[in-house]
């Protein structure tokens, strides 16, 4: 099994971002989530993708919908957000492998 892992952090007050939804899509089947989750209350991603369904070739797209957790903040936090989603596109050359992809998150 591949292992996709993620942490968010909020880059604006150091806390875990936490409930952000994300999505894993790979580029022959945009519409069709291979994974579709939230990061849990320490703001981190853990999940496995069955290796059949890995194609080295293809690329996969991990997407954390930023939009809605920054509606969720007050003042100027709120009032900068620009940023919908933060996509990261990867290819998984190794249907076992682990891949981490942390990030930290700022609204525009």
């Amino acid at each position: 099994m591949a292992l996709i892992t993620s942490h968010t952090l909020n880059g604006t007050d150091g806390t875990h971002a936490v409930g952000i939804g994300v999505r894993l899509v790979a580029s022959n089947a945009p519409h069709t989530p291979m994974i579709e989750t939230h990061m849990d209350q320490a703001g981190r991603l853990s999940q496995e993708v069955d290796p059949t369904k890995i194609n080295p070739e293809f690329y996969y797209d991990l997407i954390f919908e930023t939009g809605s957790y920054w509606s969720t903040r007050t003042g100027s936090v709120k009032s900068s957000q620009i940023n919908e989603e933060i996509v990261i596109r990867f290819r998984m050359h190794n249907p076992d492998g682990h891949y981490h992809m942390p990030i930290i998150l700022n609204p525009n």
